[in-house]
């Protein structure tokens, strides 16, 4: 099902997007990163968490390239979802250097842009879910 997609939306895929590439080289020149204080070598860990992340960012493209909004819809629930994992593991583990920094960027930057854009994506889908069929027609 392909839509139109507004330019807040085309701005909420990039917000939600950039990390899935920015990570992956944060975590390979940083190997602190993921390896906690003191790594000094990429370990298993950082390989893993490129390889999540390059996977759903070219999905990201892939699906804005296709305008499916079924594609976009479990993209960015999935992004949702792992960034409710990551925000409270960055906190727990105190990988962060200001916790109210790091919650502002994860509420304002990922968990309410991600819920708008899932809102407009669902009512979409079920508008298409909603017009007649011209194939069974």
């Amino acid at each position: 099902m392909k839509i139109s997609i507004p330019w807040w939306l085309t701005l909420i895929i990039i917000l939600e997007t950039l990390p899935m590439f920015i990570g992956p080289v944060v975590a390979f020149a940083l190997p602190g990163f993921l390896g906690g204080p003191g790594a000094e070598e990429v370990n298993q860990a950082a390989y893993i968490y490129a390889a999540r992340n390059l996977a759903v960012g070219f999905a990201f493209i892939i699906a804005f390239a296709l305008k499916s909004a079924p594609m976009i819809f479990i993209l960015i629930f999935i992004r949702l979802f792992t960034d409710l994992i990551d925000l409270p593991t960055l906190i727990l583990f105190d990988l962060s250097t200001s916790t109210a920094r790091v919650v502002s960027i994860f509420v304002f930057l990922y968990y309410i842009p991600a819920l708008i854009a899932l809102r407009y994506l669902w009512k979409q889908m079920r508008r298409g879910d909603m017009e007649p069929n011209a194939a069974s027609a």
